[in-house]
């Protein structure tokens, strides 16, 4: 059935795709390779550094929904694949790495996530620490294969063997020349990075688009490195790794939320329609209703995956853990987590 097996839950279409292949990248970590049929191409097209969500059986819950990044790139003819790490307490990757084996079939969304350059052709710096490598590995293998620009490759690990893709990041380093650099850091030798030790690294390559991904601590610590050599943190593209509390993959009541009645006028896809908005309706449930097909995955605010540009009025977003402060400048909001606090308000997915 894989390929035909389409659902749609409360949030948007979702197919049942099989596990091609399971890779074993470390001790904790794993691939899983997908199968997707002619039928399914279009849906499943995606651009590097994006992430799918996957379905994942409870017995408690009946499916948790994870979202895990791509490691693949859409320009090398790599088949999609996502790489999954174990943690202590993470019942969906110990229950991947327990019972995923080639032939099992599960439920995916679509890709979907704003980790993505603006250009192949631009120079990036690329900041990982552990499964922090995953969508990086999709942006330098699309850089190399499909644009001119130069990468750089900081990854960070608690020891050698925690690092993932080890022998594929040496081939492409030998093999892309000067265009790559990889710049391993083990926490056994060179302890926790923190600010003041990355800004060493950062600062060469401080003029280049700029990403990081890994957990929260990480984070912090580009971000303090970017600051202290002149990077404004606002620029730095993060990718963080939050778990979902709503699963679109089932039913779940939204929780009501204020803001006036306006109207939408909304140009998606080549056209601009304008739609009545109801108080304290989110403007994602508004575009869904209209059947106007916009991207989305998480509905939590965490993903990005249904973010537009606002082009008049305001509203206001009851969550936001993806949108940094360079997006919001530029104007981007969250649909998911939107409604509206002036009578007429323009959005654009352009």
């Amino acid at each position: 059935m894989t390929g035909s097996g389409v659902g749609r839950g409360p949030d948007r279409a979702f197919h049942r795709l099989r596990v091609a292949a399971v890779v074993a990248e470390t001790a904790e970590a794993c691939s899983l390779v997908f199968d997707v049929p002619a039928d399914l191409a279009g849906a499943f097209e995606y651009q590097p550094g994006q992430f799918l969500t996957l379905r994942i059986p409870s017995e408690r819950d009946g499916s948790v929904a994870r979202c895990y990044s791509l490691c693949s790139s859409p320009l090398t003819g790599d088949p999609l694949t996502v790489t999954v790490k174990q943690t202590p307490e993470g019942y969906a990757s110990r229950w991947i790495a327990t019972n995923v084996a080639a032939g099992t079939e599960l439920d995916v969304l679509p890709p979907a996530g704003m980790f993505v350059p603006r250009s192949l052709d631009d120079d990036i710096l690329l900041l990982a620490a552990g499964s922090g490598i995953t969508p990086a590995m999709s942006i330098l293998k699309s850089v190399l294969a499909g644009g001119t620009g130069r990468v750089v490759l900081v990854y960070a690990n608690r020891d050698e063997r925690s690092v993932i893709f080890g022998s594929a990041l040496r081939e492409l380093a030998a093999s892309a020349g000067s265009r790559l650099l990889v710049v391993h850091w083990l926490d056994v030798l060179q302890g926790l990075p923190a600010g003041p030790l990355l800004a060493p690294l950062v600062r060469p390559y401080a003029g280049y688009q700029i990403f990081a991904s890994g957990p929260d601590p990480f984070l912090s610590a580009v971000r303090e490195a970017a600051r202290a050599v002149g990077v404004p943190p606002r620029t730095v593209r993060v990718e963080r790794f939050l778990s979902l509390q709503h699963n679109p993959f089932d039913a779940a009541a939204a929780p009501e939320l204020a803001g006036v009645a306006a109207t939408l006028r909304v140009t998606l896809d080549g056209e601009t329609r304008a739609l009545g908005w109801p108080a304290g309706v989110r403007m994602l449930d508004l575009l869904i209703d209209a059947e106007l097909d916009p991207p989305y995955s998480c509905r939590e605010g965490i993903c990005g995956a249904c973010a537009c540009q606002l082009t008049g009025g305001k509203v206001e977003m009851v969550s936001n853990e993806v949108l940094d402060d360079a997006d919001l400048a530029d104007g981007f909001i969250l649909a998911c987590q939107s409604v509206a606090v002036t009578p007429e308000v323009s959005v654009t997915y352009e």
